[in-house]
């Protein structure tokens, strides 16, 4: 990726006939110079193109532990989950950084090792080709028919004249011009090393936008369910990750209510469009507006994003206490487990059912449209909520919310359950309007469901800079790979112009050199009649 070509190496060129280095006393060199030689191979080496490919590797290998481990900016519960489920491999991880790995330290290292080298390329080669921008074309060899590609025409012209005709057609062809001691030099083609340069320039700012991205810009993803909303606060998502130089004051103002949902299919259920009816307000106590928002189109709000990225049900239900206590208005999303059917599979959670009363969960499958397979078993056969039905099973005891420590709130604690701190008092199959009575009394009765959107939010300062670096590099790669950089001279002889080719990197280009030459032939014929010879 470097602009460099040469072999990495760590010793100084030797010193011209005639010099010496400086030495001690001793006979070996000053401790500085030996500094200074060192310093210098070390960056050639680091400026060399190995070394700038082996440090994109290992960027791009580096981030390969952020995609396969959980990431802490993203779930605490699930990197503590993993602590649970490999108790001695776990800290080994978390030493090495891998449950944070791009802030990591040694994640950032390579980072700025990158960039170093990539900055130590660009700069010397950049300024050399504006030097060889502003410089002219090399002088004519003396010998041209040495050069890969020549040709001579035969003309009744004079040198003069014929250097005149010739060097028309050339500057036609946008080729730049030297006419120097009786011959010209042309060259075309330097447009290969702008886009080189461009290319790579483009590379750095991509990988610069990406760190500002990283460090000013946050996400954050949360279940709504219709009739429910949510403002931008950290405390309101479910998951939620920020750059470092991001704290709570820094979130935009906007509170979003979710009005309603709707989903769409296609004769053969394939989904055909996701929207949400929405309406936000930018300040707490601004102005209500609406929007629609889908998959493809998000809400845009003063550089944030709002996004929908997936929807669910959530059951209702009603709880009734022995006591005549009813609880109403119950729900939780149940997370899709087959997205073909929108089987769902959840829990809804009451920890809070007055004093001295166990605590009580609801753990179960919701079914849009629900089959009997027999046994008392249900599947669902449709995405679409034709025939509603909810299969639950009851659990009594303590479900840990209390506990201070993380859990999933889509499932129940299963060692809670082996432990015997939730006991399992009843299960059954409902359809809106059913219910299921405990042995303490206890009523719960399904009494049908809403739909949730899952929202996304973002900031991402970089995005259009992305983009554009993203366009840059495309566009400096195709015109590298499009554009050769060529070489023509024209020396005049007796009655004869003599042409020679030159490609980038000294191999001819036939195509190209014998578009020049029959130009030139087909200018010098208007003066007089030519006659070529080619070797």
């Amino acid at each position: 990726m470097s602009l460099r070509s040469d072999a990495p190496h760590l010793a100084i060129d030797a010193p011209e006939a005639g010099q010496t280095r400086p030495t001690s006393p001793t006979g070996r060199p000053p401790v500085r110079a030996r500094v200074v030689r060192v310093a210098r191979g070390w960056w050639r080496w680091l400026t060399s193109m190995p070394t700038a490919l082996m440090l994109l590797f290992l960027l791009a290998l580096a981030a390969v532990p952020g995609s396969l481990l959980p990431q802490r900016p993203l779930s605490q519960s699930a990197v503590a989950q993993y602590f649970a489920d490999n108790p001695q491999l776990a800290p080994i991880l978390d030493r090495l950084g891998l449950f944070d790995v791009f802030a990591a330290p040694w994640f950032a290292a390579i980072y700025l090792l990158l960039f170093v080298s990539l900055i130590g390329c660009l700069v010397p080669r950049t300024l050399g080709h504006i030097r060889s921008l502003r410089a002219a074309p090399p002088r004519a060899p003396s010998r041209l028919s040495r050069l890969p590609r020549h040709a001579e025409l035969s003309t009744d012209l004079g040198a003069e004249e014929a250097l005149d005709v010739a060097e028309e057609e050339l500057r036609v062809a946008r080729y730049r011009v030297l006419r120097k001691d009786g011959a010209i030099s042309a060259e075309k083609g330097l447009l290969k090393e702008t886009g080189n340069l461009v290319f790579h320039l483009a590379l750095l700012a991509m990988l610069i936008s990406l760190a500002v991205g990283k460090l000013w810009g946050y996400e954050g993803s949360v279940l709504v369910q219709e009739g429910q909303g949510f403002c931008n606060s950290f405390q309101q998502y479910d998951t939620y990750s920020a750059g470092p130089l991001i704290d709570g004051a820094d979130l935009s103002p906007l509170c979003v209510d979710l009005e309603d949902f709707q989903a769409r299919y296609e004769p053969d259920l394939t989904p055909a469009s996701f929207t949400g009816d929405i309406t936000y307000s930018r300040a707490l106590d601004g102005p209500d507006e609406q929007a629609t928002i889908g998959i493809n189109s998000p809400l845009r709000v003063d550089g944030t994003r709002l996004y929908l990225t997936g929807r669910g049900f959530a059951p209702i239900f009603s709880v009734r206490l022995p006591d005549g206590t009813e609880l109403t208005d119950l729900s939780a999303p149940f997370l899709p487990t087959d997205s073909t059917t929108m089987l769902s599979e959840g829990v809804l959670k009451l920890p809070d059912l007055g004093a001295g009363r166990d605590q009580l969960a609801v753990e179960g499958v919701f079914l849009p449209t629900a089959a009997d397979m027999g046994g008392g078993l249900l599947t669902s056969v449709d995405p679409r909520p034709l025939d509603p039905a909810v299969a639950i099973v009851v659990y009594t005891g303590s479900v840990g919310l209390d506990s201070g420590i993380p859990q999933n709130v889509f499932t129940l604690d299963q060692e809670r359950i082996g432990r015997g701190q939730l006991e399992r008092v009843g299960a059954a199959n409902l359809r809106p309007g059913e219910s299921l009575n405990l042995p303490d009394g206890t009523s719960i009765t399904f009494t049908g469901f809403k739909e949730f959107a899952a929202l996304q939010l973002s900031r991402d300062p970089s995005q259009l800079a992305v983009l554009i670096s993203a366009l840059a590099m495309l566009a400096g790669l195709l015109t590298t790979l499009l554009v050769r950089r060529r070489r023509v001279f024209l020396r005049p002889g007796d009655k004869v112009l003599e042409i020679g080719g030159l490609a980038q990197g000294g191999s001819a280009e036939p195509a190209e050199f014998e578009r020049v030459v029959t130009g030139i032939s087909t200018a010098l014929a208007a003066a007089g009649p030519p006659d070529r010879r080619d070797h």
